[in-house]
């Protein structure tokens, strides 16, 4: 018989496969870009899912001016404060310059009493972005994140934010949006559930959820390649191209559950009603970030919402 052959266990284009050392992801701003002026992410938290009943407008669809029911997940995106400035040039950080000491952040990290905030003596950078944080009304701890920037007089902007928090009202203008954030923490698992390899026969050696061999004899070590127990999930991963289907405020329009979304209770404020499905569980941090490699057939789907279930 010719030997067979297939594909190898598990993808290696995510590596190592260890735990996130952050909450929110690190982002190459460089390659975000928007069509309109402002910040260029969001902090948001995953709220839970839910089924959206919707009116199909999308041109040329088989279900155009139909209903239809997809699959949506809801965040709630706070306000956001400035609490540093930082300063880039050739791709390195030059300068930060504090320029909040609120009291919420002493639970998250060390800040200064007195607080100059002069951002005109910096000289000699090239990159501006600003690390800010969340003001979440279900938990006390604040999150950072670095955001980046599209402005002309970057410098102008940031100076008009300082202070003052920062409405999601006043950014959010994309119809398709990546989302990063970790994956579900599942622990210590065995390589059949890690990498998906093949349960061997009923009485087989040394046990059954088990690689037949760790490697040859020669080279005398076992290599990176083969699939072994370890960590499962708890991973950064990033969702490309989410069609925003809404976008609002509970005062205007109430999204909410009587008794309140499973272990997240009620929205407070605005929320974001993404289709499909996002990463991590109930209160999972979620960056937002406007589309990097926007797609052709997202792009053209036209979502009218009319009601959404849970």
């Amino acid at each position: 018989m010719p030997t067979t052959t297939r594909p190898r266990f598990g993808s290696l284009q995510y590596w190592p496969r260890k735990r996130a050392k952050k909450f929110i992801p690190s982002v190459n701003w460089r390659h975000i870009k928007a069509d309109s002026e402002g910040i260029l992410g969001l902090i948001s938290y995953k709220v839970g899912m839910g089924t959206a009943v919707v009116k199909d407008n999308t041109d040329k669809s088989l279900t155009k001016g139909k209903r239809k029911a997809i699959p949506v997940t809801v965040l709630e995106v706070p306000k956001m404060k400035i609490f540093c400035v930082r300063f880039y040039k050739n791709g390195q950080v030059a300068k930060d310059v504090i320029v909040s000491n609120d009291k919420e952040l002493k639970k998250v990290l060390k800040v200064p009493k007195n607080v100059s905030g002069d951002l005109d003596k910096v000289d000699g950078w090239d990159d501006i972005r600003i690390i800010v944080y969340s003001v979440p009304g279900f938990k006390k701890v604040p999150d950072l994140a670095e955001l980046g920037i599209n402005a002309e007089n970057k410098l102008a902007f940031v100076k008009s934010l300082i202070g003052r928090e920062i409405s999601p009202e006043d950014i959010m203008k994309w119809k398709l949006v990546d989302v990063r954030g970790l994956t579900k923490g599942k622990g210590l698992q065995g390589p059949v559930r890690r990498f998906g390899i093949t349960l061997k026969v009923a009485k087989s050696e040394k046990g059954r959820r088990k690689p037949g061999s760790l490697g040859p004899w020669k080279p005398s070590r076992v290599t990176f390649r083969v699939p072994m127990a370890g960590q499962l999930g708890m991973f950064t991963r990033v969702h490309y191209n989410n069609k925003v289907i809404d976008f609002g405020n509970v005062k205007e329009k109430d999204v909410n559950k009587k008794e309140g979304f499973k272990r997240y209770g009620k929205i407070k404020g605005n929320y974001i009603i993404v289709a499909g499905s996002v990463q991590g569980p109930s209160k999972r941090q979620i960056l937002i970030t406007p589309a990097m490699r926007p797609n052709k057939k997202q792009s053209k789907k036209d979502y009218e919402l009319l009601e959404v279930k849970f």
